[in-house]
This record gives structure tokens, C-alpha cells and sequence, in this order.
């Protein structure tokens, strides 16, 4: 096989601050494999913490013409992001996806990203009466980043919101771990009984495994960042999980357990590149088809644009980095 790759960089067209951290841009690598029949496969590798230039020396050491074996063979002792993108093209080159495999699904309409702080509110309204205007439409699904200011302001916040979220509206609250046990409690009384809470989203540290599985019996809890610290969770966590495919690892598993129905799955992005993105529309699709349909966090309006976004990966690699 022919591996190239070259590195993008490109800025959210919005900063996402979290309970851990403001996002402001993205940087990674896009890989191409071609195999010896010419068949072709595109991948991205680009971590959504830290920095991506310790996986140039990794993929330098790959070498430009590794050979299938060689690339399953180190796959599960590479950085997840990079056995994403490895693995994704191999994928693709199989025929498990893309061309091979009826064609790419389009993503389902996402969950709209509200915010962090005071400014949700008014993102919320102005979503509110843009809906309003369109005419019927499908629920609106949100998700709200908390544990990014004063508990006391956030609380009111929510009153406000609540207020403003129409009856068929869905809400998700995404503390990024950033809760210690008495505050997520005392959210989970005031939420317990709100039927549009539609999950917690890691309410508390990742490693307190004890203090989300209380929680997980009072109301809905969603895990993240607990999935990338125990990988083993993924098999055995009963709720919801958000699972953002370009940060664990070989998504083939991911895409056989979708095709399957697997259930309580809803997809995530970590700002990719159009080449990324691909997977996670895809995968968001089939989500959609299985049993427990869920809005994926697809944080439109966020992202970038031009073609570095795009769906033809020509493009997307011809404006990245040469």
C-alpha cells in the first residue's frame, strides 16, 4: 500500500468553552492509502486534546508503503485518533463503506449547540422564533455546555431556558465532568421530574464511576470522557453514551455494533474535516435507523467552512497543508 498524508489546521468559526477548556482551532493530518489495485481510502487523524506533531513521527515510521498486515498489526497500540484515521481508510479501500457500500448516508438533522453562559438564552430564543417561522418541524433538540460559570448564574440560566424550550423540546447538559457530587445532585432534583431533560452528559469527573452510577438512577446520564478513560465502559455502561468516532480508535467495531441496532449510541463531533466528517454523518445515520434514534451532536453553525469541509476528499486534501 501507498500511505501519504499531509497536515490542516483551520479555526471553529465560534469558541466552544467547556468546564475543561476553550476550543478555538483544530490540527491534524489527512492520510491517504491507495492499494495495489488502485482502490483508495481516505482518513483523518487529529486528537481533540493535545498536540498532533508527535503523530508525524508515527506515521513517518510507517513509512510510504506499509503493508496491510503492518497497519493491523500497530493499529491497537497507536493514539486513538490515528488508528481512526489508518483504519477508516482501510475501510473504505474494503468496501465497508463509501462507494463499496451503497454510498455515504447524509447526516440527520443534529442537536443544535447552545452557547456556554448567559448567551444560551438568547441563542435559545432566536432558535425558537426561527422555527416559528418555518412552520412544523421536527422537536428541538439541544445541548447546553454547563459548569463553565457560577453555579448560582447557571442555575437561573436554566430557569430561564427551561422558560423559553417548547413542549416538544429536548435538553441535554453536557458539564464536561466538570461537577463535584453535591452540585450534580442538587441539578438532579431540580431535573429529575422535567420530562424534555433528555440525559446529563458527564455531570461528574471521569474516574467517579461510584458517584455516576447513583446518579444514573435518579435520571438519565450520558458518559463521555469516562469512555475514553475505561474503554471497557463501552461494553457494559446500560445508558446513553456519546461516542465521538475520530477520538476512539478503529471505528469498524462502532459501524458493525450500528449496523447491528445497537442502542443508546448517539454520535458526537470533534470538528473534523470533511474527510471525518463523512464517518460521522454516516454513522449518525445509521444511528438514526436503530432502535433509540437520537439528534446527533453535530454542533452545526460551529464548524468550519469551504472545502477543507466538503464531501469530495480530493478537495479536502488539495486544501489542506501540502
Amino acid at each position: 500500500m501507498r500511505l501519504a498524508w499531509r497536515g490542516f489546521a483551520f479555526p471553529l468559526l465560534r469558541p466552544l468553552r467547556t468546564a475543561r477548556a476553550e476550543l478555538r482551532h483544530r490540527r491534524g493530518w489527512l492520510l491517504r492509502l491507495e492499494a495495489e489495485d488502485g482502490r483508495c481510502g481516505w482518513g483523518e487523524a487529529a486528537p481533540l486534546v493535545g498536540e498532533p506533531e508527535r503523530l508525524a513521527a508515527l506515521l513517518a515510521a510507517l513509512g510510504p508503503q506499509p503493508c496491510r498486515e503492518q497497519l493491523e498489526r500497530v493499529l491497537p497500540s497507536l493514539p486513538p485518533c490515528l488508528a481512526f484515521g489508518l483504519a477508516a481508510a482501510l475501510a473504505e479501500i474494503d468496501g465497508l463503506v463509501g462507494q463499496g457500500a451503497a454510498g455515504w448516508r447524509p447526516a440527520p438533522a443534529a442537536a443544535a449547540l447552545l452557547p456556554a453562559g448567559a448567551a444560551a438564552v438568547e441563542a435559545l430564543e432566536a432558535l425558537v422564533e426561527r422555527r416559528a417561522a418555518a412552520g412544523p418541524a421536527a422537536p428541538l433538540s439541544l445541548k447546553w455546555k454547563v459548569a463553565t460559570v457560577a453555579d448560582g448564574l447557571e442555575r437561573k440560566l436554566l430557569e430561564r431556558l427551561l422558560a423559553a424550550l417548547p413542549g416538544d423540546g429536548r435538553l441535554r447538559l453536557d458539564a464536561n465532568g466538570g461537577w463535584d457530587r453535591p452540585t450534580a445532585w442538587a441539578w438532579a432534583d431540580r431535573l429529575a421530574a422535567e420530562p424534555r431533560l433528555e440525559w446529563l452528559e458527564q455531570p461528574l469527573p471521569p474516574e467517579d464511576l461510584e458517584g455516576l452510577e447513583a446518579l444514573a438512577r435518579r435520571l438519565p446520564v450520558a458518559l463521555d470522557e469516562s469512555l475514553a478513560l475505561y474503554p471497557a465502559l463501552r461494553r457494559s455502561w446500560p445508558g446513553w453514551q456519546v461516542r465521538r468516532p475520530s477520538q476512539e480508535g478503529d471505528p469498524r467495531p462502532l459501524l458493525a455494533a450500528l449496523q447491528r441496532g445497537r442502542p443508546r449510541l448517539v454520535l458526537s463531533t470533534a470538528f473534523e474535516t470533511g474527510i471525518g466528517r463523512r464517518w460521522l454523518d454516516h454513522l449518525a445515520a445509521l444511528q438514526q435507523c436503530g432502535p433509540t434514534p437520537a439528534a446527533p451532536g453535530l454542533a452545526p453553525g460551529w464548524c468550519g467552512e469551504g472545502d477543507l469541509h466538503g464531501r469530495d476528499p480530493q478537495r479536502v486534501w488539495e486544501a489542506a497543508s501540502p
